[in-house]
């Protein structure tokens, strides 16, 4: 039995490695008394190694080996690269272990083919890139998002002799985090912090981020160009919204819900105007989905850009990068007033905004999202190894958090406003156990402090007679989600939970305005379910319109499974 692995998951590692068409020289910095993580990576090197002979490993001394080290463009350990044929550019800086693992083997396989697996079209325009290209993906080796970027990156190296692409594992790295300000994963950081972007973007959209670092001039020229390449898109016949344009139908929203209702409304052949914070809604933060129906282990990300591309084919009208503000009546017509000031006319309204993260509300608050205040624990914990953290919420999700933390954070305030929780109570016992957890009940989180940077919280008790500073770097927020109504609570009747209230026709309180998905008050809140209700908004929707003479459409109104 291997110390590193069971005997099952040895013989299916054994088995892909001697299927390696080619192989591959795996070549590994270590030090003279290495790190704990040098010894790691170096035992399952060499357990890799003794399984086949098409993974030939080379072992070196980073300061002794400096010849070699400088060869290979080593800065850091533990570093392994994968070189081929050629020296393709692609590093492992830290363990291969965890989520990373995978991202290994991809690798691999890709060193030992030659071959990296991107769209032809996108290849012919990734050997354009003149200039040097340093990609350095940090990654946590528990983030499901990260081998995904890690891998779109080394296939472009794969590509192009200018680029190369390290995978980071930022707690390994932590003064290489705080330099390129690190506090979520993945983080792209081109040459140096030159340029960086976060999340696991779409190979397409991760070259247009390399054009913009280096190549600015070329970035506008080929936006359309790539585009048309890709295998699942056609022709782009969106257009810009136009504020002085009554539209027969609004949609607000860039999710499930929304891009539904906009394609069949569309189909109908109506006027349609789509707005929306960004594509993809909910479903962006999602690592992997299984339970929809011909999509099976799609990532959230991928899947938005499949609706994205299938909406870009028909004649929307389109506003992005805008927040609704506020919705108001104008006779039997809708305004909607967005956050870039503009007003917008709509003769009907589909509302499916959804739902978002609850936030505190206090001082401070919106400066640090992104900047020491996170949703995924699962994912950054190991961003915060050492450092002093908090987790706000008293609910499971809250309780999972901390248990993720636990082995990370030197120090865990855990901040409820209530005396009991509500989190299953091997959980609460799980945690209340555990060192370095500290507990606060019924005190409530009242500010955030810090520059630059987040360097603690204002907590006071509910009656306010006491309180205390916490110096933390993070913030956890994990109190649920709530409902992005808050444009029409004065005109569209609500439920308790600030949900809008739907008829089965996904008709509201009010004649013309609909609605569809996690905003309204439907029980289930699952991808399949608002794709469905808002395709079956929109068919309702067009009965409006239609019913009160209000479009010049010709669709017919009974060809309802079109």
């Amino acid at each position: 039995m291997s110390e590193l692995m069971d005997d099952k998951t040895r013989k299916e590692l054994k088995t892909i490695l001697n299927a390696l068409p080619e192989p591959v020289k795996v070549v590994f910095f270590t030090q003279e008394n290495p790190c704990p993580s040098c010894r790691e990576q170096e035992k399952l090197l060499k357990e890799m190694a003794s399984m086949t002979d098409k993974f030939r490993l080379e072992v070196y001394d980073f300061a002794l080996d400096g010849d070699m080290a400088i060869k290979y463009r080593i800065d850091k350990i533990p570093a392994t690269a994968l070189i081929g044929k050629q020296d393709y550019g692609i590093r492992f800086y830290g363990v291969t272990a965890g989520y990373e693992f995978s991202s290994f083997l991809q690798a691999l396989l890709m060193v030992s083919t030659g071959q990296s697996g991107l769209d032809p079209t996108l290849e012919k325009l990734l050997h354009g890139v003149h200039k040097p290209v340093h990609l350095e993906v940090m990654v946590t080796l528990t983030c499901p998002y990260c081998p995904g970027m890690v891998h779109t990156a080394h296939q472009m190296a794969m590509v192009n002799h200018n680029i190369r692409a390290d995978m980071v594992d930022a707690s390994e790295f932590p003064t290489l985090s705080q330099k390129y300000d690190v506090s979520g994963v993945p983080k792209t950081i081109v040459n140096d912090g030159q340029h960086s972007f976060v999340g696991a973007l779409p190979a397409e959209a991760v070259y247009l981020e390399i054009l913009k670092a280096v190549m600015p001039e070329e970035y506008e020229k080929i936006e359309e160009v790539l585009k048309e390449s890709h295998p699942h898109h056609r022709h782009k016949h969106t257009r810009p919204a136009d504020e002085n344009h009554v539209y027969e139908n609004i949609i607000l929203g860039g999710g499930p819900a929304a891009l539904s209702a906009a394609i069949y409304s569309a189909r109908k052949d109506l006027d349609v105007l789509l707005i929306a914070k960004d594509i993809g809604g909910q479903i962006t933060y999602t690592a992997s989905i299984e339970n929809y129906l011909g999509l099976s282990g799609l990532s959230g990300k991928d899947m938005a850009e499949l609706f994205r591309q299938h909406v870009e084919q028909f004649p929307i009208a389109v506003q992005l990068g805008d927040l609704v503000v506020q919705i108001l009546k104008k006779d039997s017509n809708f305004l909607i007033e967005t956050s870039s000031g503009q007003i917008f006319e709509g003769k009907s309204v589909i509302y499916c905004l959804g739902k978002e993260y609850k936030r505190l509300g206090v001082p401070g608050e919106e400066k640090f999202i992104g900047h020491g205040i996170a949703f995924c624990a699962t994912c950054d914990a190991p961003l915060y190894k050492g450092k002093r953290v908090a987790v706000v919420g008293g609910g499971n999700s809250a309780f999972t958090a901390v248990r993720d933390l636990i082995g990370f954070a030197k120090e865990i305030h855990l901040i409820h406003r209530r005396d009991e929780f509500t989190a299953d109570s091997s959980l609460i016992d799980e945690v209340k156990k555990a060192k370095n957890v500290k507990i606060h009940t019924n005190m409530q989180v009242r500010a955030y402090m810090g520059g630059d940077k987040l360097t603690g919280i204002r907590v006071m008790s509910g009656d306010g007679k006491h309180g205390m500073d916490l110096k933390v770097e993070g913030v956890f927020l994990e109190i649920g989600l709530t409902p992005n109504t808050d444009p029409v609570r004065d005109l569209i009747e609500l439920n308790p939970h600030g949900e809008i209230l739907i008829n089965r026709d996904n008709s509201t309180s009010v004649a013309g305005f609909f609605a569809a998905g996690d905003a309204t008050d439907i029980p289930e809140k699952q991808i399949s379910i608002a794709v469905g209700e808002g395709a079956k908004a929109s068919l309702t929707a067009y009965k409006y319109l239609v019913k009160n003479k209000l479009t010049s459409s010709k669709a017919d109104i009974k060809d309802e499974w079109q």
